[in-house]
């Protein structure tokens, strides 16, 4: 299978003033003044290598005594933003073990560790440049699938909170081969439902290493889900297939699984499970799905000729026409949605 390739960096668009508003009225917005920019402002760094000594493409930042005390002051009022709405109850007891930055990525993301000095138990989350179509993917995760997604805007800045899991290489790597059978015919499963919700929230690039396998015990055996991580490259590019996470080579071990343990039939089934499960979710939360397209329709988060491949391989995969008619990634995602909830009705 030929590998999808992304030729050009996507561009970071500042969040607009519309954007800005819908973020407020749902509380994705904080006041505390800390900025990226803040960050970059460490004086040295080393390398972070992993347990086999390969480099992970992360920095691990140092800060003067003087920088660090009040850097390490506002991340921890950060924290409690994310995890307690900002109860500062905790904060005696709040440390930042590490600050680390990569270079590898659009945002160039902070990884922030914040232990409790009590316990030693420690929570991961990242600050970022803020960029509008990674937050319409963001919302859109959270309003379309079945995780949910934690995260505050402050100008330029945008706070995630890390997604538990084990990274989809290294999973594919060290711990598919030792799955059941059972395990790998319910992966299969899986892999197939995260395809289907990539296309449908036109979420791109799910390689292996911007999504991760999670297993959940449950009672005599172990489940597993898939969940994207990386959501820089929403709505973005023009060619279909970076939608479509069964075409990226490093998930070929994924594609074959599913290929071995599923029929045709049960592949379509799942699919229309996905498809209605994403009905039901947009039909509970119009309003705010609502507002939030209205929102993207008026945004170009994509050049105009990347709108234009899209919605031609959409219209030829679909037959609807209504795609013919899309001027930007927001009309795109409207009328996929709209396609999907029309030929749900019709199914039931």
């Amino acid at each position: 299978m030929k590998d999808v390739k992304i030729a050009f960096r996507k561009p970071i668009f500042p969040v607009s003033e519309a954007l800005q508003q819908y973020l407020e009225k749902y509380n994705r917005t904080t006041k505390i003044h800390f900025l990226y920019e803040d960050l970059l402002r460490f004086s040295d760094s080393v390398r972070i290598l992993d347990k086999e000594g390969k480099d992970t493409l992360w920095l691990g930042v140092l800060y003067s005594e003087y920088e660090f005390k009040e850097i390490e002051a506002n991340l921890n009022k950060i924290y409690t933003l994310l995890h307690s709405d900002g109860d500062e109850a905790t904060l005696p007891y709040l440390k930042v073990d590490t600050i680390d930055f990569c270079t590898f990525g659009n945002s160039k993301p902070f990884r922030i560790r914040v232990r409790n000095i009590l316990n030693d138990n420690y929570t991961n989350f990242y600050i970022k440049q803020a960029d509008a179509s990674r937050i319409y993917g963001l919302e859109l995760e959270d309003l379309l699938s079945p995780n949910r997604i934690n995260f505050l805007i402050y100008r330029n800045t945008l706070i995630e909170e890390h997604i538990l899991g084990i990274p989809g290489d290294v999973f594919i790597q060290k711990h598919l081969s030792n799955c059941t059978e059972l395990e790998k015919a319910q992966i299969s499963k899986e892999f197939v439902k995260f395809n289907e919700r990539c296309l449908i929230g036109l979420l791109g690039d799910m390689r292996s290493y911007n999504y991760v396998v999670i297993p959940i015990h449950d009672f005599d055996q172990v489940i597993y889900r898939i969940r994207p991580i990386d959501f820089d490259q929403q709505t973005y590019e023009g060619n279909l297939k970076v939608y479509l996470p069964q075409y990226f080579k490093e998930n070929n071990p994924m594609v074959n699984m599913v290929l071995e343990k599923l029929k045709p039939s049960s592949i379509e089934q799942y699919r229309k499970e996905v498809r209605s499960q994403i009905v039901k979710r947009v039909t509970s939360s119009k309003n705010r799905f609502d507002e939030l397209i209205s929102i993207m329709k008026k945004e170009n988060i994509a050049p105009e000729a990347n709108v234009i491949e899209l919605r031609t391989a959409l219209q030829k995969l679909t037959y609807d026409v209504n795609f013919k008619y899309c001027k930007t990634m927001g009309d795109i995602i409207e009328t996929g949605i709209k396609f999907v909830i029309r030929n749900y009705k019709k199914a039931y």
